[in-house]
């Protein structure tokens, strides 16, 4: 299993379930990962009883670091849109999703593992100064979807997210704390008792009122994807199919199989 799926369980007066990132080392979202995830999640969903969900890590110092770069790298044309496709799919589950999301982020989160995180209701990230959180892309070489980059827009604001973008910058707790990013950063062994703190008081408010307020204010983003789905695909699939973009890629695992090793 790449994550443990607890059915939704009784937590004092709440109907809440944890998933937990399970995908040594560093929890990438690899096809099966984000495959088995999107099954979860609609367990979850079909389950009417459950109206929260916190999102975490099972490994320790790290949340999820992001998109598994073999996925893009050596692969077909066919693979890279089923992949691009499946990383579409998580997004919009999390990001319409009618329970509440809660990210107890204990470790560092860059790119997917942002992306993960920003698609939640509220971020409660650990108050260590070693983990970071942001959208690297471009230190990779490839560029953040557009809708991601509205995302976070969302979040923090248009000149905010240029910086952070065109940069590939990476915040430690507290600049991601200050900039809006995250919402709560509290000491690593409170970020789970947290989440299921301001869990309780999100489920305070009646569900209706609450997801129709939520699909109100995504809504224009959903739908700038949902439009443009297929193009997204192919776009993705035409520029991670370039010689250039293959090269940075292949360098950049090189250079982390050097830094095991």
């Amino acid at each position: 299993m790449t994550l443990t799926f607890p059915v939704c369980s009784q937590e004092g007066v709440l109907r809440v379930a944890t998933i937990k990132l399970k995908n040594p080392p560093v929890n990438s979202l690899s096809l099966e990962l984000l495959t088995e995830f999107v099954i979860s999640w609609e367990k979850l969903e079909n389950d009417k009883s459950c109206r929260g969900v916190i999102l975490t890590s099972n490994i320790p110092k790290i949340f999820s670091a992001g998109l598994d770069i073999t996925e893009m790298c050596g692969k077909n044309a066919a693979h890279y849109a089923e992949f691009w496709k499946a990383v579409q799919e998580l997004w919009l589950k999390l990001y319409t999703s009618n329970m509440v999301v809660i990210a107890a982020i204990n470790g560092s989160s860059p790119a997917g593992g942002c992306l993960m995180s920003l698609a939640s209701d509220y971020r409660i990230m650990a108050d260590d100064p070693k983990y970071t959180i942001g959208l690297n892309e471009t230190l990779l070489g490839i560029v953040a979807p557009f809708w991601l980059k509205d995302t976070l827009v969302n979040t923090i604001g248009n000149r905010a997210s240029e910086h952070a973008l065109q940069r590939g910058l990476l915040f430690p707790p507290a600049d991601a704390f200050k900039i809006g990013l995250v919402d709560q950063i509290v000491p690593e062994d409170k970020v789970q008792s947290t989440a299921l703190s301001m869990m309780s008081e999100w489920l305070t408010i009646p569900d209706h009122a609450r997801q129709l307020t939520k699909t109100m204010m995504r809504k224009p983003t959903v739908d700038q994807l949902l439009k443009q789905r297929e193009a997204d695909i192919q776009n993705f699939v035409g520029f991670i199919s370039k010689d250039s973009i293959q090269k940075s890629l292949h360098m950049y695992l090189k250079f982390l199989k050097e830094r095991k090793g």
